[in-house]
């Protein structure tokens, strides 16, 4: 296809004509037969890479009841919110982004005081933890449990539920709209199996992002388990197979050990520290020196941040979800959403960079702002080079955005409405209105 009258980031007017790879640059004139779309002097830029997500989950979260903070207060919110959860072709309600402020710590016994009585299954915001009342948990053969809070540590139980194989659809269009238009999926304990059904969805145009799969090199931590010795033996195995690591840290006990892990067993030029999301000012140097890239979520700010006003020490601010010191001391970094866990809007997580504001407008961490041009090209690497920002050379990927608006607009506002058009492969797959 060939798109005219472009704008690029820098100003440059040009034609572009894209398939699976772009194939020219400059002043074109149409083929015979060719597809063109009129960028009409937008700017383009190639299509978001979003750097850490979970689609399964995010197919998941369409039809799931949301009990977080945001939407729910209290005991008596909680059971109404459930109430009203439509139950799934399977006889469960699910819900998702639990909190504690919302009913304080939650188990089987609260949840079976505010639950319908019918398998519910409650997931934790931060991904890690399902809480499942008494008839979900004799639905999946643990009436004994003894508290029905299941984490994803212990594997005990990790084929008990059923994971969601719909919705890819939905959370394809929503991100094709966003001017996505590949993803690095983050799942965890994805299987073989998983990964070849992803990849069969994009083949298939179910999915229509270009879609890497960091398992089986992702680990989660958790803090009650932190194991050194079995990190690094991990972490060389991976090695060994020429492989990288991406290491989930959110907190800094959890950083500080995957740091010695790879001091201790070598880094990959590929290895990853996921979230980041405390880095306490002695593990900046750790960070440089190892040369391992961060991939972080600037959007919890915003979506959490209030929380995180309230709950952690004003001393320790500073230390979360840090950008613009990272980069300046030299670390590379790219940027997600970790969608459905954060909010699926790329453009919402580049704003959190720029503008560090919560939802009740307090700022936090001002001195990690980063400039919307920044914020921007973080978005715009690869699954293989997420810190390289691509560009428009012949031979580079026919994935674009287009965008209604001048470069400075787009820099100033950073809105997903912007997006006329998304291509992936030299087709469009999204165009506004």
């Amino acid at each position: 296809m060939l798109i005219q009258r472009a704008v690029l980031l820098d100003g440059t007017e040009t034609d572009i004509r894209a398939g699976e790879r772009i194939v020219e640059v400059g002043d074109l004139v149409p083929n015979a037969g060719e597809d063109v779309f009129d960028a009409a002097g937008g700017t383009v830029i190639p299509g978001l890479h979003d750097h850490h997500v979970h689609l399964r989950a995010a197919a998941a979260a369409l039809t799931s009841a949301r009990v977080g903070p945001a939407e729910v207060r209290g005991r008596d919110d909680l059971a109404r919110a459930l109430a009203d959860a439509a139950v799934g072709s399977d006889g469960w309600i699910r819900a998702v982004g639990y909190h504690e402020a919302v009913a304080g710590p939650l188990d089987r016994d609260l949840l079976d005081e505010v639950s319908p009585p019918v398998p519910v299954r409650v997931q934790h915001r931060s991904g890690v933890l399902w809480t499942l009342n008494s008839a979900a948990l004799t639905k999946v053969g643990l009436t004994d449990h003894p508290d029905g809070r299941l984490r994803s540590a212990d594997h005990s139980w990790s084929d008990t539920l059923q994971r969601n194989e719909s919705g890819l659809t939905e959370v394809s269009r929503r991100l094709s709209a966003y001017g996505v238009t590949g993803v690095t999926d983050a799942t965890p304990d994805f299987e073989v199996s998983d990964i070849v059904k992803l990849m069969q969805a994009h083949r298939h145009g179910e999915l229509r992002q270009h879609v890497h799969c960091l398992a089986p090199g992702k680990r989660i931590l958790h803090d009650v388990d932190l194991d050194l010795d079995e990190l690094v033996a991990w972490i060389a195995e991976r090695h060994a197979a020429d492989a990288p690591v991406a290491v989930h840290c959110v907190t800094a006990a959890q950083l500080v050990v995957t740091l010695s892990a790879l001091r201790e067993a070598g880094t990959h030029p590929h290895d990853r520290i996921e979230h980041a999301a405390v880095v306490p000012g002695d593990s900046m140097a750790d960070l440089v020196d190892l040369g391992v890239m961060v991939v972080t979520q600037p959007n919890f700010v915003a979506e959490r941040g209030d929380q995180y006003l309230a709950d952690i020490p004003a001393a320790e601010h500073h230390e979360l979800w840090r950008l613009a010191s990272l980069r300046s001391a030299g670390v590379k970094v790219a940027l997600s959403t970790d969608m459905p866990f954060g909010g699926d809007d790329p453009w919402a997580s580049m704003r959190a960079a720029v503008r560090r504001t919560t939802a009740s407008g307090a700022v936090l961490g001002a001195d990690e702002c980063v400039s919307a041009r920044e914020a921007l090209t973080m978005f715009l690497g690869t699954s293989s080079q997420p810190t390289d920002v691509r560009t428009f050379a012949p031979g580079q990927p026919g994935d674009l955005c287009v965008l209604a608006a001048p470069p400075a607009e787009v820099l100033s506002e950073l809105d997903p409405g912007m997006v006329a058009a998304t291509v992936v492969a030299g087709e469009v797959v999204f165009e506004r209105g």
